[in-house]
């Protein structure tokens, strides 16, 4: 052990063999001695020392600080090398301590002083900084200017070792052998050669002298030896003694502690019999208390545990299914919290959770009878919903639903969707089937034995009875929707319920933890004096801690104890407890977007069934074959279902609206072929001979001015009616028409009305008009400017009269294009408009078409022309024969032509007829070689010429016309 430095105060040994204490001992010279030092054992007080320790007792009373009063913490130095080298001990790192009070207490951890800051390494930095120069100056000297007592001492030891270094090379190696034994026959050979003496056994001089020449050798290794620890003794004998009167010492200081410490437990069992016996009698009182009062609670909870199947039973009887499962799961809790290890309970668990799995059961199959019930109930007898009955019955069916719901919510059930939907399906297929039944038991002459299908049924009635039979199962389904709406309602509510309940408690939560974390620093404080009590040897534990466990156990146990009562109290209530049972927020919104998509599966699954109806009606084409207010009808009858169930189910549905527009497909296919076929007949027996005008058609063309682009209800002939008139008045204007152009106009009204009845038939209409409009143009272009009639019909000619007819019938529907063209863009949605060009080509088509036709009048009085001038001679007598002729056919053509087109038209076409003779004739008279140069055959020109305008301009509306005959002569060169 190292002993303490030169400076500290050494024991010296006196005579009587004890050790005093040198104080202001003469400072000696400081040298460095060897540290090293061999372990020694205590010496035993004497008893002289132990009756010092004695006289000095603390039986005189003197205070026991008082006499630690002159032992400094200095002094522990030279004591605790002696104190920690106990040899008695068989491990030498125990501790003096562990002796007496046990290995735990070395191990025992010593809470740090609350009192004491906490000191770091930057509580040093201001005086590390101002020392660091000075710490740098100071090793720079110790650098330079070595210590000249370590030069010294070093030397001396330098010098001592190597004389011992010397002398102790004359002993030979092999004593200094570690494994050096005199038992072992070669060693014992070694160090004494028996091979010196004489074998035999007898003494002669020389042995002698070997003998003790052998035994001064050994005698000078062991003298060498000797004065080598006599050296290393007296080198290291200041550390020997030091340690040695440390040891006495320390064992006379041992005594009076041991003194001390008697006196001390003394004074302390007073103070416990004084002032700890009665307060700890006290609380071991009130812990007794505390138990009984636990094993009152733990009783009661038993028996309350004990009485959970009964419960259970009876709530399960009221339906009560989320009171049963929370009372399951807080019995659960509790059994594996409080009553853990309760032999009596230990097949109660494994109950409770076959209870579990059998409400389960039970829920689903509740749900899947009261949604059948639901559902298949009779929509006559009892056609209010379930949200709107107030009888005490349907409030209890709603509450059972709720409490259903909030079962399988509970339990995470959430596929109970799909039970409702697939009853949902069933009870769609029922619907139709009884009103087929219903009505098919209305009707006599269908025999249900020998007509057996439904579809069957349904083909044999006639139209009315079939509509009725569709209206009746819109009316059903509803009545059905509402129903499946309002149930959704209720368990979309409860949904909603759960999760506003979700995220109260999350508030609620998140509010709670706010002020604990507030309070944090204060609760650590109250840790830390709680932390400071008296440590209290009652039983090995701290009285505060076993009364703060008691305390919080007792609180738990409470709680606990309090939400198994309130969990019998309501639905509600036991909801708001077990809220950790509930699905969270994520699943819960899944759930109430599969119930709206469960609304919108209502629907279609409703389309779906009245498609078949219709359907199973088309099948034979029955449909196609309406009329078309029938067809109507049935449109609007559809539309309106559709309409009732996208306002209820917020969706839709497509299925019954792609039915009917393949219906109306077929419809409007076989509507466009009868009105086409009926065209063609009506243009292939047309005499194309002007027509009266009905007053029935001047007022349809009346109600188009008016904007009314409908068909007018028929009237009723009687006496009041006027007779036909020659025109049809257009605005203002008069057309003359043949009968086909009449029963057109009429017909692409009824197109018209169709599309006001059907919007979503008006694309395909539109198409169907336009090609109706274009084979009127075509046929019409065959049969007059192809004379098509003439083998038709069996016209002799195509007159001009037939051909002036003809444009003025295209005239009239060209009128009527932008009309149709504005109202089926009122049906057409904006994506759509691109099918409005057909108008504009139909527009160009019959421009076209009558422009032909002038230029066919034209043509044929070219041809007159060409004819009768390429024989006209300029000779008396005046006017002509030849002009005679062509004022003639001029004339014919305008009394033909001036009553069917208007002046206007009428004097354009005269202008090019007029045009077309100044060619011929101009061509004729360079023929001839007549110019304009005053002499006698141009005189006869003139007055042929002036003939022939006077005629012209004596015809009706022709007296204003310029024709200009100056055009004829060949213009000098």
């Amino acid at each position: 052990m190292a002993s303490g430095h030169g400076s500290s105060s050494v024991p010296r040994g006196g005579r009587d063999g004890t050790y005093h204490k040198e104080r202001d001992a003469p400072p000696q010279p400081r040298c460095r001695s060897v540290r090293s030092l061999p372990d020694v054992c205590p010496k035993e007080p004497t008893g002289e020392g132990r009756g010092l320790c004695e006289g000095r007792g603390l039986c005189d009373g003197q205070s026991v600080v008082a006499e630690h009063d002159r032992w400094t913490v200095l002094s522990s130095k030279v004591n605790l090398p002696a104190a920690l080298n106990d040899p008695r001990l068989a491990k030498r790192e125990s501790d003096f301590f562990t002796k007496t009070w046990g290995l735990d207490f070395a191990e025992t951890e010593v809470m740090p002083s609350f009192y004491l800051p906490n000191i770091t390494r930057e509580h040093f930095g201001p005086y590390l900084q101002e020392m660091a120069q000075r710490e740098r100056i100071h090793e720079r000297c110790k650098t330079i200017c070595p210590n000249k007592d370590d030069v010294d001492t070093v030397s001396s030891i330098t010098t001592n070792h190597d004389k011992s270094r010397a002398e102790l090379d004359q002993v030979p190696k092999i004593f200094m052998r570690p494994d050096f034994a005199l038992e072992d026959p070669a060693t014992f050979n070694a160090v004494l050669p028996w091979s010196h003496f004489n074998s035999a056994g007898g003494k002669s001089s020389r042995d002698v002298a070997s003998s003790k020449l052998l035994q001064e050798k050994l005698s000078h290794y062991l003298d060498v030896v000797e004065v080598s620890i006599a050296r290393q003794i007296s080198l290291r004998s200041e550390a020997f003694f030091h340690a040695m009167s440390s040891q006495h010492e320390l064992q006379d200081r041992l005594q009076e502690t041991q003194s001390a410490v008697a006196v001390l437990r003394g004074r302390t069992a007073a103070i416990d019999r004084v002032m700890c016996q009665g307060p700890l009698r006290a609380v071991r009182t009130a812990l007794t208390r505390n138990n009984c009062v636990k094993l009152h609670n733990k009783l009661k909870l038993m028996a309350a545990v004990h009485q959970t199947q009964p419960t259970v039973q009876l709530l399960l009887s009221t339906s009560e299914f989320v009171g049963a499962l929370e009372l399951i799961s807080t019995t659960k809790e509790v059994l594996q919290q409080e009553l853990q290890g309760v032999h009596s309970f230990r097949h109660l668990g494994s109950q409770l959770c076959e209870l579990e799995k059998l409400i389960d059961k039970m829920m689903v199959e509740d749900f899947s009878m009261y949604a059948r019930s639901d559902l298949n109930r009779s929509l006559k007898d009892e056609p209010m919903v379930l949200e709107k009955v107030y009888d005490p019955n349907a409030a209890s069916q709603k509450e059972r639903l709720e409490s259903l719901v909030f079962g399988l919510l509970r339990q995470r059930k959430l596929d109970f969707l799909d039970i409702y939907s697939d009853e949902m399906i069933l009870s769609a297929k029922a619907i139709v089937s009884q009103c087929v039944a219903e009505n098919v038991l209305l009707i006599e002459d269908i025999d249900t034995e020998v007509v057996t299908k439904l579809a069957d049924q349904m083909r044999l009635m006639t139209f009315p009875q079939w509509f009725e039979l569709l209206k009746t199962v819109f009316e059903s389904f509803l009545l059905f929707l509402q129903k499946i709406k309002a149930t959704l309602s209720v368990i979309k509510n409860v949904v909603l319920e759960v999760l506003a309940s979700n995220q109260r408690n999350r508030l609620l939560e998140e509010a709670r933890l706010a002020p604990s974390v507030q309070e944090a620093p204060g609760g650590s404080l109250l840790l830390r004096g709680e932390a400071e009590l008296a440590y209290l040897t009652h039983e090995g534990l701290f009285i505060s801690d076993a009364l703060n466990e008691a305390s919080r156990i007792q609180q738990s146990r409470a709680d606990s104890a309090a939400s198994a009562t309130e969990s019998f109290v309501s639905r509600e209530q036991s909801f708001m407890s077990g809220d950790n049972m509930m699905p969270a927020d994520l699943e819960l919104n899944r759930v109430i977007h599969n119930i709206q998509e469960l609304l919108h599966a209502a629907s279609d699954v409703s389309h779906d069934r009245c498609v078949k109806v219709l359907t199973a009606r088309a099948k034979d084409g029955s449909l196609e074959r309406l009329s078309s207010a029938e067809f109507v009808c049935l449109s609007q009858t559809v539309e309106g279902f559709v309409r009732d169930t996208e306002e209820l189910c917020g969706r839709r549905s497509v299925s019954l609206r792609g039915a009917l527009q393949s219906q109306a497909n077929r419809f409007v296919h076989r509507f466009h072929e009868e009105r086409k076929t009926k065209l063609s007949l009506l243009l292939d027996n047309e005499r194309w001979k002007q027509a009266e005008v009905p007053s029935e058609f001047q007022d349809l063309v009346n109600s188009i001015a008016d904007g009314r682009i409908t068909l007018p209800e028929r009237k009723i002939p009687g006496p009041e009616d006027r007779k036909p008139t020659e025109f049809l008045l257009v605005n203002g204007q008069k057309y003359a028409v043949i009968g086909t152009v009449l029963l057109l106009i009429r017909i692409f009204l009824e197109y018209c009305q169709c599309v006001n009845d059907i919007p979503s038939i008006a694309t395909d209409m539109l198409t169907r008009l336009s090609d109706l409009l274009k084979h009127f143009n075509s046929r019409s272009c065959q049969l007059v400017l192809g004379a098509g009639a003439l083998q038709v019909v069996g016209l002799k000619t195509i007159t001009t009269k037939n051909l002036a007819l003809a444009s003025r019938c295209l005239q009239l529907v060209v009128h009527y294009i932008p009309i149709i063209r504005a109202h089926f863009e009122t049906k057409l949605q904006p994506k759509q408009f691109s099918v409005l060009r057909h108008f504009d080509h139909i527009t160009k088509d019959y421009n076209d078409h009558i422009a032909e036709i002038s230029a066919k009048l034209v043509a044929i009085m070219d041809s007159l022309f060409e004819k009768v001038l390429s024989k006209y001679e300029v000779k008396a007598p005046m006017p002509s024969a030849c002009f005679r002729n062509v004022c003639k056919q001029m004339a014919k053509m305008h009394e033909a032509i001036s009553e069917l087109l208007p002046e206007e038209q009428t004097q354009m076409l005269f202008l090019r007829i007029n045009a077309s003779f100044k060619l011929h004739l101009k061509r004729q008279l360079a023929r001839l070689g007549v110019v304009n140069d005053g002499g006698p055959q141009n005189g006869l020109v003139v007055v042929d010429v002036a003939f022939y305008t006077e005629n012209i301009q004596a015809l009706k509306s022709l007296d204003r016309l310029d024709l200009n005959m100056v055009e004829i002569w060949e213009q000098k060169r």
